[in-house]
């Protein structure tokens, strides 16, 4: 039987206060949830939280510490018949047919083949042993899983291979942020003693996206102008999370110019943002002679831009 004091490594004469620190201590470093997948540090967590039942309680304490129960708090065999004698230890009377008289102790019974207890060692382990039971959620294990911009903006359903082998159906909500942890019920290890099982928990990481990337419930997405739609405006096709949209460039938009188009952005808790298209002009061929001499010819007109912003 193993020694609760052994096992907190605390003295026989530890104080209340020693015992529980030192349980503390023990506890924090042999939790299960900090040491998946390590059978035996569930075993000496259980043999630690064991050991502090007996030691934490007076009575129990002191009964182990009088030799009445065992490092597991069993009864100890003669220790809970009648007390008797000087020393207070357990004594087993004499009878006149020989042998051992146990009427003042179980009533009238006697051990025997008629009407009383006919097995000595089956007595104890029915009736007087007291059986200790320990539950133990199991521990929860990590899971990760990758997905694209557009599932964790739109929500959708993936599957997951888990430890044991078993693939299950993981449902990624709308609007889902990156490093979001999802929870699965009792989909991690084992309990202990009949206790209920772990929990799966699913880190999602969202990839980037080569067009959009997200502020909050809004999509943000860079679009490439030419000159002559910045200058004269137009229609032009874009793409959005539910599928390309033609939206209209308005007359002398500048570089930088955002189009807001409402509703088209994340969707999540009930609310959905917008998509915000940020205009940059692109000069398409360098070599164009004919865009070449006429910026040549137009500079009556032309202003100091950087003068204007008040750069300079």
């Amino acid at each position: 039987m193993k020694d609760p004091y052994v096992t907190l490594g605390v003295s026989k004469n530890a104080t209340a206060e020693e015992i529980k620190k030192a349980y503390r201590k023990l506890a924090r470093e042999l939790h299960p949830d900090v040491n998946q997948n390590n059978p035996s540090a569930a075993e000496r967590f259980k043999d630690v939280t064991a050991a502090y039942d007996i030691l934490s309680d007076k009575t129990k304490r002191a009964r182990y510490d009088n030799g009445e129960i065992d490092g597991e708090g069993n009864e100890r065999p003669g220790f809970n018949f009648n007390q008797g004698g000087s020393g207070g230890g357990a004594y087993w009377r004499g009878s006149s047919k020989g042998g051992f008289d146990f009427s003042d102790i179980f009533g009238g019974a006697s051990f025997g083949t008629e009407g009383g207890f006919s097995d000595f060692a089956s007595f104890f382990r029915g009736g007087n042993s007291r059986e200790r039971s320990f539950k133990q959620k199991g521990s929860d294990i990590n899971y990760s899983m990758e997905v694209s911009f557009i599932d964790a903006a739109l929500g959708a359903e993936k599957e997951v291979k888990l430890a044991n082998g078993k693939r299950i159906k993981v449902k990624i909500p709308s609007g889902t942020d990156n490093e979001t942890i999802l929870r699965l019920k009792e989909q991690g290890n084992p309990g202990i003693g009949g206790g209920r099982p772990g929990d799966a928990m699913v880190r999602i990481l969202v990839n980037k996206h080569p067009l959009f990337t997200r502020e909050g419930l809004d999509i943000i997405a860079e679009i490439p102008i030419s000159i002559k739609e910045a200058i004269k405006g137009g229609k032009i096709t874009v793409p959005t999370l539910d599928g390309k949209v033609s939206v209209t460039v308005p007359e002398g938009s500048n570089h930088g110019s955002i189009l807001r188009l409402r509703g088209k952005g994340i969707s999540k808790g009930g609310k959905r943002g917008d998509l915000l298209l940020k205009l940059y002009i692109v000069i398409s061929d360098t070599s164009d002679t004919e865009l070449n001499e006429f910026l040549s010819r137009w500079h009556s007109s032309e202003i100091d831009v950087r003068k204007k912003a008040g750069i300079i």
